[in-house]
């Protein structure tokens, strides 16, 4: 925007003069307000609706009657799709042809070429419903049935394609942080789902989610942050936490952060055998609670409170000699010693026999003799004396003498 002349600035300070001789309370009032205002907002002026309760995020219902003519230009937009969706593309194409149509698109399937086309026609009404049909289209290249997918041609639908592919590059890992985003027996996707009102799909190296625009926010979030090693259920913990406190009309215009768990990394690094090679501890968990305990494998390698940590075993130094070690016999050598490099195929195969029977044989007889030791009878102390006998009677009356005396 180009900076203002001196007539316009001093046509400024005439207007803000007038003003203030004519009516000082209207003048006194702007003054204060221009004064709150930052520098940013200073000259933006009150929109219409900029009221209270305002909602900017709702979708007003199409009419017929919003557009007088036909659209003068032709948009359309094509997709690819895998060749394992051909054959159920062909079999619902029939539906999509027929849901498309009822809002003035035209669809096409080039079952050669491997892709979906749709394009507006001089019978559609709503602008915004090509953008719908792409939608639609996309949605059914990355596996998502046609009765969910057709949702997205009504109001307050939107979806999101989430990429996780390029994320990271092992594979193994890949694969393990996107099973986490479906659970045991799908029960995290679920969780998320729920919470979220959005319909995840986890399809190869992408994520469908179809939903309202709060909800697509929070899967997204959910998603990238598991494949950069957060576990899910840190998220599903606040989602859960911000649902009650949404139940309460007097938490409506208050911060909520101070409700809102607050998770960091735990490094601590500590010597012993429980320390990995960097010395970071060996925790399962890869995040936890500030004020929570500790993980139970974190728990068990610390030292307890008040012992010193162990201390590092120092290696002995050998004595420094200039002439290098002497070098060890390769396997060849070993075999040419003992004369194993010159036997046969078939000589061999009857040694290794050989031995593997004699190895057998002793593991044999050594497992007998443990099985046998379950039959030996146990060692016995004397027998007991019966009781009434006469050398009872004599030990009786040598108790008593020796207790008198």
């Amino acid at each position: 925007m180009a900076r203002k002349n001196a007539a316009q600035k001093q046509a400024q300070r005439e207007k803000e003069e007038q003003l203030a001789r004519e009516n000082p309370a209207e003048a006194e009032r702007l003054e204060q307000e221009q004064a709150q205002k930052s520098k940013k907002q200073m000259h933006r002026k009150d929109k219409p609706w900029d009221v209270e309760g305002t909602d900017h995020w709702k979708v007003e219902p199409w009419q017929e009657t919003d557009m007088n003519g036909p659209l003068l230009e032709e948009s359309s937009f094509a997709t690819l799709f895998a060749k394992y969706r051909e054959t159920y593309l062909r079999e619902i194409w029939g539906h999509v042809t027929a849901a498309l149509e009822k809002h003035g698109i035209a669809a096409t399937l080039d079952l050669v070429e491997g892709s979906m086309t749709v394009k507006t026609t001089r019978k559609t009404n709503d602008p915004y419903m090509i953008l719908k049909a792409r939608d639609l289209i996309k949605l059914l290249a990355r596996s998502v049935p046609f009765p969910q997918a057709v949702k997205i041609l009504e109001d307050g639908m939107d979806c999101d394609i989430i990429k996780i592919g390029n994320v990271i590059r092992n594979n193994e890992r890949f694969v393990k942080r996107r099973q986490r985003i479906l659970g045991p027996g799908g029960s995290t996707l679920k969780a998320i789902e729920l919470l979220t009102q959005c319909y995840v799909l986890v399809q190869g190296n992408t994520v469908a989610a179809m939903g309202g625009h709060k909800g697509l926010k929070e899967v997204r979030k959910i998603v990238i942050d598991c494949m950069k090693n957060v576990h899910p259920i840190y998220h599903i913990k606040e989602l859960m936490i911000k649902r009650e406190l949404a139940k309460d009309p007097k938490l409506a215009t208050e911060n909520w952060d101070r409700f809102l768990p607050k998770f960091r990394k735990r490094r601590d690094k500590k010597r012993g055998p429980g320390a990995g090679a960097d010395g970071a501890t060996a925790s399962g968990a890869n995040e936890i609670p500030v004020n929570g305990e500790a993980s139970t494998s974190a728990a068990a390698g610390a030292p307890a409170a008040g012992q010193p940590p162990a201390k590092k075993q120092k290696k002995e130094k050998k004595p420094y000699t200039p002439f290098p070690p002497a070098q060890q016999p390769s396997k060849i050598d070993l075999q040419l010693e003992s004369g194993e490099y010159f036997l046969k195929p078939r000589e061999k195969q009857q040694r290794d026999e050989a031995k593997r029977i004699a190895k057998q044989t002793q593991v044999t007889a050594t497992r007998q003799e443990e099985r046998q030791k379950a039959f030996v009878a146990p060692e016995e102390g004397a027998a007991r004396a019966t009781v009434g006998a006469v050398g009872d009677a004599k030990q009786k009356k040598k108790r008593q003498r020796d207790e008198d005396a």
